[in-house]
Parts: C-alpha cells; sequence; structure tokens
C-alpha cells in the first residue's frame, strides 16, 4: 500500500511537470506550441498561481476569444467586469504575441517568462503588473504549416500570416476591419498599458545579430517622453543586452541591399501596432529577431529581451509613469501637430554594425545581377543610421470636432476607443472650418481590404455650417487627442479619409442634361459677370478646357447653385482653435 502511494505521488508530479513542459522544451528549440496547448498551458499556470489571471475578453474574427494573460507579483486576481484594470500604483505592460503566428518567438518566449516569475525563479517586478495576448492572431495559429514561411530556420511548424479572414492584423488597428482588432482596443483601453511590446520575426538583410529592435520613433513620439525613450530607456535596453553576451541593433530596415551603405529608422504610422499606441503614448516597442538564426537562439533571445526590458520600466516607473501624465500636455488648442514626417538627413547616428559581406553576383536562374551575402567574411563597421525625422506637414488643433450622426462607423469607433463626446442637443448653426478634398492618389491594388489613398490635399474654408439634433460633438482636450488627429484629419497618412470611410463623398450624386443645362448655363453667367469673366479667362489660357464643351458646361455647373454641396466636402468640420 506504502509502495502504491509513494508510486501515486510520483506519477503525479511526474504528469504536472510533464503538462508544465513546453513542446519547445521537449523538442529542444524546434517545435512550438499549438493553439489548444498554449491556452491550456495558461489555465494550468493560473490554476496554480494566484499571482496568474486568464480572462476573456472579445471574439475574434473566427469565433474564439481573445485571451488575457495577467501577472501581478502582488498575488491579485483579476475580473474583466471591472472597468479598467486596478493598478494599486503600477505601471502596466502589454505584450502581444502570435499577431504573425509564423513568427512564435514570443509565444514561447513570453510562456516561460510567465511560468518563470510565477515560480520565483526569477525576481518578479515591483513596479509593474505584466499582461500579455498569448495569440492574437488566433485564425492564422490553426492555420500551421512547415512552407509559408519561405526563408525562416524553424520551428518545425507555425501558423500563418493571415487571419481568419486573411487579413494582416498588423495593418489594421486604425480602420479595425477585424473583430481581433477590435478586441485587441477593448483590451487596450481596459489595461491602459503605460508600456507595449509587440513580437515579431524578420529578415530584410544577413547579419550577425539574433535581436533587433524597432522603438516607437521618439520624434513621431514627441517631448519629453520621447527625449527618454530615446537618449535612456534605448541605450539602457541595448547595454543590459550587451552585458548578457546578447547583441542587439536597430531593426535593419533594408530590402536587397548591404546594410552597410546606412539605413533609416522604420516609421511606425497608426496601421501598425507600436504606432496605434503611440498615439496614447505608450512606449513601444516592437522586437524583430532574425528568421535565419536557429529558433531556440531566438526564443532565447526574445527571453532574455524582455526580461531586460522589465527591469529597466520597473527601475524607472515613476519617471515613466509622469512622462506619460504630462505627455498630453504637448497637444493644446492652437498647437501644431505633425501629420507627415521624413527622414531629417542633417542628424544621423553610427552604429557599430556587425554583418556580413555581400556582393550583388550574377544569377544562375535569371542572369541578372542578385544579392549574396558571405557568412564566412563576418565583419564590424560603423554604418550610418537614419533615426532622425521631421515633420513635413501639420494641422493646427482645434478646440472640437463635430461628425454627423450618419458616419455611426466612425462613431462607433470613438467609443471603442474611449472617446469622450456628446450629442448635440437641438439644430442649430454655427461657424466652423469645412475641407475640400483638393486632390488625393490611390493604390492601384488591394491592400487590406481596401484601396488606399494617399497624398491628400484638402482647402479649407470658414463657413456657416448647419448642425443637427444627435450630430456628435468631440473635444480635442482629451486623452485620445492625438487618435482623433490621426483619424479625423484627411491628409493624415493613416486617417479614415485614406482607408476610404468618406469615399462616397468621391462620388457626384446628381448631374446635367447638357441640352437643358446650355439654356441654364447660359442665363447663369449673364447674371454673374465675374464667373463669366473666369469662364473665359480659363477658355484662353487652357486649350485643353476650351477643346472640351463637357468640361466647359461642368465647370459652369460647379460654380452654380444647382451643383451639389457634398460633392468633396469633407463631412467632419473643425470648431475653435
Amino acid at each position: 500500500m506504502k509502495s502504491f502511494s509513494l508510486l501515486f505521488v510520483f506519477f503525479s508530479i511526474f504528469t504536472l511537470h510533464s503538462q508544465q513542459a513546453l513542446q519547445f522544451e521537449k523538442s529542444d528549440g524546434t517545435q512550438t506550441q499549438t493553439y489548444t496547448h498554449t491556452i491550456n498551458f495558461y489555465k494550468e499556470l493560473a490554476a496554480k498561481h494566484v499571482s496568474i489571471s486568464i480572462l476573456e475578453i472579445g471574439e475574434t474574427d473566427n469565433g474564439f476569444p481573445l485571451h488575457l494573460i495577467v501577472y501581478n507579483s502582488d498575488n491579485r486576481e483579476y475580473s474583466k467586469n471591472t472597468t479598467s484594470l486596478p493598478k494599486n500604483g503600477k505601471n502596466v505592460l502589454l505584450i502581444n504575441n502570435g499577431i504573425h503566428p509564423g513568427e512564435p518567438d514570443g509565444i514561447d518566449a513570453t510562456m516561460l517568462l510567465f511560468r518563470d516569475y510565477a515560480e520565483g525563479k526569477i525576481a518578479s517586478p515591483k513596479n509593474t503588473i505584466i499582461t500579455t495576448i498569448p495569440i492574437y492572431n488566433i485564425g492564422g495559429a490553426l492555420n500551421r504549416n512547415s512552407t509559408s514561411r519561405t526563408n525562416q530556420n524553424g520551428p518545425e511548424e507555425y501558423g500563418f500570416r493571415g487571419n481568419a479572414r486573411n487579413y494582416d492584423l498588423n495593418r489594421d488597428f486604425i480602420k479595425a476591419d477585424t473583430k481581433n482588432a477590435r478586441a485587441f482596443t477593448k483590451i487596450f483601453h481596459w489595461l491602459n498599458p503605460e508600456l507595449f511590446i509587440d513580437n515579431h520575426v524578420s529578415n530584410g538583410a544577413d547579419y550577425q545579430y539574433t535581436l533587433t529592435h524597432l522603438f516607437t520613433q521618439h520624434d513621431k513620439l514627441g517631448g519629453a517622453l520621447g527625449n527618454y525613450l530615446h537618449t535612456s530607456f534605448t541605450p539602457q535596453l541595448e547595454d543590459s543586452l550587451h552585458i548578457k553576451n546578447w547583441d542587439i541593433t536597430p531593426y535593419v530596415n533594408v530590402f536587397n541591399q548591404v546594410p552597410e551603405h546606412g539605413f533609416k529608422q522604420f516609421l511606425d504610422s497608426p496601421r501598425y501596432a507600436s504606432g496605434y499606441t503611440t498615439l496614447f503614448n505608450t512606449l513601444g516597442l516592437t522586437v524583430e529577431t532574425h528568421m535565419l538564426k536557429p529558433y531556440k537562439q531566438r526564443v532565447d533571445g526574445t527571453y532574455q529581451l524582455m526580461k531586460s526590458f522589465i527591469n529597466i520600466a520597473d527601475k524607472d516607473a515613476e519617471k515613466i509613469k509622469s512622462l506619460r501624465r504630462h505627455a498630453v500636455e504637448n497637444y493644446t488648442v492652437g498647437s501644431y501637430y505633425p501629420l507627415s514626417w521624413e527622414v531629417d538627413s542633417t542628424k544621423t547616428s553610427t552604429l557599430i554594425f556587425k554583418g556580413f559581406e555581400g556582393e550583388m553576383i550574377p544569377s544562375k536562374i535569371t542572369g541578372a545581377k542578385r544579392l549574396k551575402y558571405f557568412r564566412d567574411k563576418p565583419f564590424t563597421k560603423n554604418v550610418t543610421y537614419y533615426n532622425y525625422f521631421k515633420a513635413t506637414d501639420s494641422v493646427k488643433i482645434p478646440s472640437a470636432y463635430i461628425i454627423p450622426k450618419g458616419y455611426w462607423h466612425v462613431i462607433d469607433l470613438l467609443k471603442l476607443n474611449k472617446i469622450e463626446f456628446t450629442e448635440i442637443e437641438q439644430d442649430t448653426t454655427i461657424t466652423a472650418e469645412v475641407y475640400k478634398i483638393k486632390n488625393f492618389e490611390t493604390v492601384k491594388n488591394p491592400y487590406e481590404g481596401h484601396y488606399l489613398h494617399y497624398n491628400t490635399q484638402v482647402t479649407k474654408n470658414t463657413e456657416k455650417v448647419a448642425v443637427n439634433k444627435g450630430d456628435v460633438l468631440v473635444k480635442t482636450q482629451q486623452a485620445g487627442v492625438r487618435y482623433l488627429l490621426e483619424t479625423l484629419e484627411p491628409s493624415a497618412p493613416d486617417s479614415f479619409f485614406n482607408w476610404n470611410f468618406f469615399d462616397a463623398i468621391l462620388q457626384q450624386k446628381e448631374g446635367f442634361s447638357p441640352y437643358i443645362w446650355e439654356d441654364l448655363a447660359e442665363k447663369f453667367l449673364k447674371e454673374n459677370p465675374k464667373i463669366n469673366n473666369e469662364f473665359k479667362n480659363k477658355k484662353r489660357t487652357d486649350s485643353n478646357f476650351a477643346n472640351n464643351w463637357y468640361l466647359q458646361l461642368d465647370w459652369i455647373h460647379k460654380q452654380s447653385p444647382y451643383y451639389e454641396k457634398s460633392h468633396l466636402r469633407y463631412p467632419i468640420v473643425r470648431v475653435g482653435g
């Protein structure tokens, strides 16, 4: 009987140990967890440790809920039924994994990290609550294969980049076409995190590093917060990893060229995860491991990077909290907000870069030149890094925007992003700034479910505007001011206009029959001599116009009261400022 009891205890301990061992560990770093095994791992961890909570928040495109795992060394359990995560004076870090499930390094590294914190194998942060979305792109994670990452060195199987509806979720944070993005938004604003990590794998070139970092661009983050990220947090992370013999370099932003010629920092616009989180003054980092390095090495590196990141964040917790709290003060009514950016080549940094010699040699397939790296020829060279940007377009911040109630899809996204607004209580007329779309270009090929506009230009007039009961007044002086400016200003690269939310205004709904309009146009020109003179002058100076009778009639129509006011008129107006 005694031997049976001992055998039972031994079997129970072995079974528990086996359940908590990852496939990554069992396979000596060649395999990654499936979605089901990942969620079960966290459920078992939460059942065993009060410091771990597992919550379901929102639904994804394939019907599965999005999970959020919370680790707090204070052994607090959490419920999604609270209006926000109780922080009790701590900062919050959100780690996002599996946005591209073919890049699973962060999935395994974060499981190892949470288990080690929960079991006390590494010192827990005192000032930081650590949270993670274990696998964000569930549909892609379930679509496992061994071939879609053509250049990747392991693991043996992995998920696919597209989600259940074939969206690249790392292009969907502003437009939120997917349920995944909407669930992420709920989680993000419930947490209101001070810090954010998004784990990826990349290969634009070959080099010696396993780890590269893609921090939010510091000029775009702006102010004292951006300066701290650039001059303090980033160097601390690099130094910490160097001490551990894990060298790291900025994300090598090149394609089919050698990096030693110099490269620029990636500019993370709000369609991307770290670009979106920046709009709420969250310090963001995208981790990019090098896909040609062995999978075990990449996971170990991601683990060490996140551990160093957390240690720095925990040490600087009060400073980060204060900087973030005051960051919103940079965006006051009447000040200018930068919408578009370009590299400032007058300022550069020098990287001591560890690469491999590369050469353009004849291709045996095409006969053209192809790039080949020689790993038997490593080098360490000074490389120019263009990591300073300057604004190319800016806008004066208004005191408020007014959104017509008919644009409910925009209003829904404001609600989702915790933007505060009020409804107009009665029909009225106000003085407001009105945009007309002057010019724009559109991509020729579909991009993430849209035909994206770019190079959008507007004209602005101050007019008397009719406002209806139920329209929405959105004041800019709130935590989401940057989100409002980046989405509602049509010239912003990732504005709702550029993502086709307002394409209906680009189409003229009413026209004219030439045989009727000829007589009305003649009468209109006689009654409006100034317009008549403009018409004659245009005919004299524009030969294409002079030789096209329809263009002439259309031009006159557009100057007349018969022309519809809604054509090319941006429906959201600006008030004050």
